[in-house]
Order: structure tokens, then C-alpha cells, then sequence
């Protein structure tokens, strides 16, 4: 298993990436390669430092770093030594199973869409994001911001993405799923969530339970909340707003502490060949060993290959 990671993606790099990798590699024995892709000068010292197991990892240069303001599209071609485009082409390559970055997020899903692109079947893969729940579980929110406007097709393959996450990678037996809308009723919303309904009624692949509302989503109503991709990046904003203001008001609070982002490192592309996992910008240590925890237990379950079989 050979998972790669952008070094240089995120605010705090290279310094907290590197400390991630020392992270998982502390706590994980098992046989994983860590490929670090990066400016060589700058991860050197960092790892001896911090007596990185160096059997355990692989160095691939890379003299260039698409910033976060930067155009993906455009970045991602000008830029053919960056840490992300090297990370994609290694990927797309067969050369590595997985590729992590706390980079660029537009340059991320233009090089998921474009390099390693789409599973067969799949009209416009989704990105997933975690919601904590007042029962200690989580549930998954997708889509949240790759697809801003959609189809109702697209939300029913978007139900179907994220139930088979909640089923592999985040433990649940037959998760439930739900259609955010303004009333619990069918018919409700307007015309995507009217037209979406029946779809998802329909679709026997999903435990389709019907109608949530906002306030329902930190509760036990569901595993996976299904919208497009605007309604699904306010409401992730939103959430991720309130850990703000608790750390900024000293509140000390179990439930509230769950929002912070970095217990869970980043977030999953839904519907890609290969496992793709986007992180924070502001990511830190804890964050990155999330994330290749995360990409390590989706090649071990071969989810890609489960998505392949329910999109034939």
C-alpha cells in the first residue's frame, strides 16, 4: 500500500505534514508507504529532526507549489512540478493508491475530475463532509461544494456515493438517507428537491427515509443528508462556524468539540477511481494522520471497486 501526500498543500507546511507522518507512522505498524511529494530541500531537514523511519517513506521532488489563490485549471497546467500535479500524475499512473492534500481545493477536484476522472457511471462525482450527531456518531453531508447546481439524477447518484461511505468506511448497517428540504412532507422544496423525491423513493440501492429538515441535522434522523453542492457548503461553513465561536468563547463542551475538523482530517471524493482525500488549509499534525488513516482503510475495504460494482 503506497499512499501519497501533497507536503507542501496547507498553511502550516511542510513542518505539521511531516509531524503527521511521524504521527501515523508511531502508531501504525502495519505495511504502508508514505510517498512525500515536495521540495526536497525543505523535507530533508524536517525529517531528520523528527527521525522519520525512512524505510517507511518515499521522497518525490517537487520544485514547484500551486497557492491557494491561484486558478486550479490554469495552475495545474502551468504548474507541471507541483506537488499536486506530480501527486496526480503518480495516482493516475497506478504508481500510488491514494493521494491526500491540504492544497489548492480547486486545483484538488480539477486534477480528480481530469486526471484520474470520473468511475463509469458516475454523471458528477460528489465531495462528503462529516456532521457530528448528538448521539457521539456521524453522519455524512453530500454534496458540499463541488456541484452547485444539479440535476435531481445527480442527487439520487449523490445518496447512493455516500451510502456506500457510511457503509464501508464510517460503519453502518444499512444507513439511512435523507433529502434535505424546508418540510418533511413529499412534494415539499422547490422544484430539485420535488423532482429528486421520487428518485431517491425509487432507488433500491439506498434506505431512502424521505424528508429532513435543517434542524434535524444533528440528530439521530439519518447517516447520509443528500443536497446539492451551495446548500451543502453553507451548511458546512455554518458548522464549521460554531467551532469557532466555541474555542473563541472558552467553552469547554463534549459535543461542541466534535466540530472540531481536524479529529476527522479531511474529506472524501465521492465517485473518482482512486481515493482522493482533501484536507483544510489550516491543517495541522492530527489532521494529516486523519487523512491517511482515512485513505489507508478505503484501500483495505477496495471502496473504489465497490463503487465501480453498484454504477455498472
Amino acid at each position: 500500500m503506497n499512499i501519497a501526500l501533497d507536503m507542501m498543500g496547507g498553511d502550516y507546511a511542510p513542518l505539521e505534514t511531516i509531524k503527521g507522518v511521524q504521527l501515523f507512522l508511531s502508531e501504525n505498524k502495519d505495511d504502508v508507504t508514505i510517498t512525500l511529494i515536495g521540495d526536497e530541500n525543505k523535507l530533508n531537514p524536517l525529517l531528520k529532526e523528527y527521525s522519520i523511519i525512512t524505510e517507511k517513506i518515499n521522497i518525490v521532488h517537487a520544485s514547484e507549489v500551486i497557492e491557494m489563490r491561484e486558478h486550479p485549471t490554469k495552475a495545474l497546467k502551468e504548474k507541471q512540478q507541483s506537488s499536486i500535479s506530480i501527486g496526480f500524475h503518480l495516482l493516475a499512473a497506478s504508481r500510488t493508491d491514494a493521494f491526500i492534500s491540504a492544497g489548492n481545493t480547486g486545483a484538488m477536484m480539477v486534477g480528480a475530475l481530469y486526471s484520474i476522472k470520473a468511475i463509469t457511471g458516475v454523471a458528477r462525482p460528489a465531495i462528503g463532509a462529516y456532521i457530528p450527531r448528538d448521539d457521539g456518531k456521524l453522519s455524512l453531508l453530500v454534496d458540499v461544494g463541488l456541484n452547485a447546481d444539479c440535476k435531481p439524477e445527480n442527487l439520487s447518484q449523490f445518496a447512493l456515493l455516500g451510502s456506500l461511505f457510511s457503509e464501508y468506511i464510517l460503519n453502518f448497517k444499512n444507513p439511512r438517507v435523507a433529502l434535505i428540504n424546508v418540510g418533511e412532507e413529499e412534494g415539499k422544496g422547490n422544484i430539485l428537491c420535488q423532482a429528486a423525491y421520487p428518485l431517491l423513493k425509487e432507488n433500491e440501492r439506498i434506505h431512502f427515509i424521505g424528508n429532513v429538515e435543517g434542524r434535524d441535522l444533528l440528530m439521530d434522523k439519518a447517516e447520509v443528508y443528500v443536497c446539492d453542492g451551495y446548500t451543502g457548503n453553507i451548511i458546512l461553513k455554518f458548522a464549521e462556524s460554531i467551532y469557532d465561536l466555541v474555542q473563541k468563547r472558552k467553552i469547554n463542551d463534549e459535543y461542541f468539540n466534535r466540530f472540531n475538523f481536524e479529529m476527522y482530517g479531511g474529506v472524501p471524493v465521492l465517485g473518482v477511481n482512486k481515493p482522493v482525500i482533501i484536507g483544510h488549509g489550516i491543517s495541522t499534525a492530527g489532521a494529516f494522520n486523519n487523512m491517511i488513516l482515512m485513505a489507508k482503510k478505503m484501500i483495505e475495504q477496495d471502496f473504489i471497486e465497490k463503487i465501480k460494482s453498484n454504477f455498472v
